[in-house]
């Protein structure tokens, strides 16, 4: 439907300072990136105050009532238009974004991005002394100002509800409770049959495999399936991540560990996945709300994707095991597909999330999620974390943590971000890569022998035309029926694991 004359310099405005509002972040978002990959330590106190003084600028443009006056002008002309089309997701998203933020003061988002950039500094100096007395009064400040923002949406039914629909739109602590419920009864079992069997054997992921050699081996995964290095780079890091700064500028980092292969390997796919989405992305939607993905559970549903479905693969490796056997011959050379295979996909009790197999990976989730609403709750105090962080690994996962490095101190998410609303996204992401993949192979069964043969770029494009290009054109909940044809589940992750450690474990 072509624009009027009225709503044509209305619905420009509204572009101009929104892609205003996104340069801003896209600064910000600069210094974090450069924060945790190159800035000196003693850049810190600053990085701090630079961080907040853009996002509370940034925050005021977005509160701007002149804003507020214009998404009300352009109404009507969204309810003219299918609530898929491009402006009127335009105008819905950014009603969302400013409602949102009109209820949190400026001087509140001020303090907390400063606050989370000394508390990132913090954190990594505790992890490296194993030391989580080092980072206490920050993850105690954090939670103090997690509940503030959270008490700035009171109609909410539960305090995390507002942090969680943050990250996931329409998810609530009872949602996220009854998927998480449905999928523990059944992996707990899987779980238990699987660890009375004798392990796989990994020894051949821990071996000696120099650095320089491991990330030349990633970018060329990277490369051949589908990251644009002409728009993107990759770094290393402590914790792994994904930023983008515009859809030409989409980074990804890793970690390298010398004596674990499965470490750079996976988190660069990972990532890869991550970068694959923001860079699918329609070149329209640039500067604008739109060019995001639609949820963080979409988002992780992407990155998961490709890291397990596609990168644990059978005919992945068949594809690329040869490679990685020409570039490690003393290492993997007398090493079978069949062994390597096993290895990569070894189900075992573990203590660092990152490093989980696809089964027990949601009970990790589980554990964190349930702590950080105890924290938000008030029945768990920050002093008493790590005990009750190791006492959750003792019941669920039969394991303790030695240190505060494989423990409490592993994950970066609560020193960096909020208390609440940091990890659902992960096990809804699996849910969602687990419906999306079974909706690929009904449409494309060919796609398995396709990987055999080292062609991945049906799986990319098809991604790219169901999922990524949309941005967050739809709402995560509605992409997820448009594209699989049904509601959210936990039966086609189940089917999954069932398919692919049936066979491994005979489960």
């Amino acid at each position: 439907m072509p624009t009027s004359d009225k709503v044509a310099p209305q619905l420009l405005e509204l572009k101009t300072r929104l892609t205003e509002i996104n340069d801003i972040e896209s600064a910000a978002a600069l210094l974090s990136w450069d924060q945790a990959t190159y800035m000196p330590p003693g850049g810190a106190p600053a990085r701090g105050r630079q961080l907040a003084t853009l996002n509370q600028i940034a925050h005021t443009k977005l509160t701007d009532g002149y804003l507020g006056e214009l998404l009300e002008n352009l109404h009507p002309y969204e309810t003219q238009l299918p609530p898929e089309h491009p402006d009127a997701s335009l105008i819905r998203v950014t009603r969302r974004n400013y409602q949102r933020a009109v209820q949190i003061p400026a001087r509140l988002m001020a303090v907390f991005s400063h606050h989370r950039a000394n508390s990132y500094v913090a954190w990594a100096a505790a992890r490296a002394n194993h030391d989580f007395a080092g980072v206490q009064p920050y993850l105690e400040k954090t939670l103090e100002l997690s509940r503030d923002l959270a008490a700035c949406f009171p109609d909410h039914a539960h305090l995390a509800d507002p942090l969680i629909d943050a990250a996931d739109p329409g998810m609530t602590v009872t949602t996220v409770r009854s998927l998480f419920s449905q999928l523990r009864q059944r992996l707990v079992p899987w779980v238990e049959a699987i660890a009375a069997q004798p392990l796989a054997d990994t020894g051949c992921l821990h071996q000696s495999y120099p650095v320089d050699q491991q990330l030349a081996f990633s970018h060329k995964v990277l490369s051949h399936l589908g990251y644009d290095l002409h728009r993107g780079r990759q770094d290393q890091t402590l914790h792994p991540f994904m930023t983008k700064f515009s859809l030409g500028d989409v980074r990804i980092t890793t970690r390298v560990q010398s004596h674990n292969l499965s470490e750079a390997l996976f988190s660069t796919i990972h990532e890869m996945g991550h970068a694959l989405y923001e860079q699918g992305i329609t070149a329209d939607f640039e500067g604008t709300p739109l060019a995001e993905g639609a949820s963080s559970g979409v988002h992780e549903s992407q990155s998961r994707l490709w890291e397990n479905l596609v990168g644990r693969s059978r005919p992945f490796w068949e594809f690329f095991y040869p490679q990685l056997q020409t570039i490690f011959p003393q290492q993997l050379g007398a090493v079978s597909l069949e062994t390597f295979y096993r290895a990569i996909n070894q189900v075992r009790r573990s203590l660092i999330r990152t490093d989980a197999d696809e089964v027990t990976y949601n009970l990790h989730v589980m554990i964190r999620f349930d702590l950080e609403v105890a924290l938000l709750e008030g029945s768990l105090a920050v002093s008493d974390l790590p005990a009750a962080w190791n006492e959750r690994y003792r019941t669920d996962l039969g394991l303790v943590p030695e240190t505060d490095q494989e423990g409490i101190l592993q994950d970066v998410h609560w020193y960096c971000g909020t208390i609440g609303g940091m990890f659902q996204g992960y096990t809804l992401g699996n849910l969602m890569s687990a419906q999306f993949f079974e909706a690929l192979l009904t449409a494309h069964p060919e796609v398995p022998a396709q990987m055999q043969q080292g062609d991945f770029q049906p799986i990319r494009e098809w991604l790219r035309l169901q999922i990524h290009q949309h941005g967050c054109t739809y709402r995560p909940l509605e992409l997820v029926e448009h594209v699989t044809g049904t509601s959210l589940s936990i039966e086609p992750f189940l089917r999954y694991l069932q398919q692919k450690y049936g066979e491994l474990y005979a489960i």
